[in-house]
């Protein structure tokens, strides 16, 4: 299926590793240029660079001035067509509630929501003098799971869920179409790695990191978890011509992890 995203450019924070690294390689093989942006350049965004189809921005996007930054390099190419808010991070809090600090709070918020406010703020004037574009939003399904063991991380997605909705309500008609990717547990080291959800309930429950991981989808009726390049070939077509009369929806992919209609 041609995604007619050919000479596109594309925007992607948190485009080094995990969803946003598949994302960014899902849409150069789709035919746009990504402009991609992280704290630290990876080995494998920096194949997608060496093809030419890729250009990478260092920087910090928690901040208030590197989301404008990575926007910027991104119009200096022609352009901004589609942006996804993708970067973010989630730290397992077993110790509840009472264990998350003002500055845990704060820091979850600024990475997880402001700065696709900010990001998104530096894009929209260009998106909408042109009369079109695509904004993805990537959610999570704890947005409408709240989990006590992510619980600032649930609260910041199901805001930034929220944010891409009421967005598509006014961008909407100048032609930017505003959308949400929701996905349960993703192959990432958010969850699969040093210092991720399985890693820290071991430590915290005796049990092996695979049998943890194994009980966060064991009761989805597909029981696995989804692959980074699935979430991204999802974000491809949503930004895609093919998808060009959706908007304002979040998009679940998660092996059917919500059960309820909604």
């Amino acid at each position: 299926m041609d995604l007619e995203l050919d000479g596109r450019i594309a925007v992607v924070t948190g485009a080094s590793k995990g969803i946003g690294l598949a994302t960014a390689a899902s849409l150069v093989e789709a035919g746009a240029h990504v402009v991609g942006g992280s704290r630290a350049p990876s080995p494998e965004f920096d194949e997608l660079v060496a093809s030419g189809r890729a250009t990478f921005v260092q920087g910090d996007l928690s901040g208030t001035s590197g989301p404008a930054t990575l926007v910027e390099a991104a119009l200096d190419r022609g352009g901004v067509d589609v942006l996804v808010n993708s970067v973010g991070s989630v730290t397992p809090r077993p110790d509840g509630f009472l264990g998350i600090t003002d500055d845990h709070w704060n820091a979850s918020w600024s990475l997880g929501l402001l700065t696709a406010v900010r990001t998104t703020r530096a894009a929209v004037p260009a998106m909408v003098e042109r009369g079109t574009g695509v904004i993805v939003m990537m959610g999570s399904v704890n947005a409408f799971l709240p989990d006590p063991l992510v619980l600032d991380y649930s609260v910041v997605k199901a805001a930034l869920t929220n944010f891409a909705k009421g967005l598509s309500k006014e961008l909407g008609p100048a032609g930017v179409r505003v959308l949400s990717v929701s996905p349960g547990p993703v192959e990432t080291d958010l969850w699969l790695g040093k210092g991720g959800v399985a890693d820290t309930m071991s430590d915290r429950t005796g049990m092996r990191p695979e049998e943890i991981a194994a009980s966060a989808v064991a009761d989805t009726p597909l029981g696995r978890f989804s692959t980074p390049r699935e979430v991204g070939d999802l974000v491809a077509f949503l930004a895609s011509a093919r998808a060009a009369n959706i908007t304002g929806v979040d998009v679940t992919i998660d092996a059917g992890m919500i059960t309820t209609m909604r």
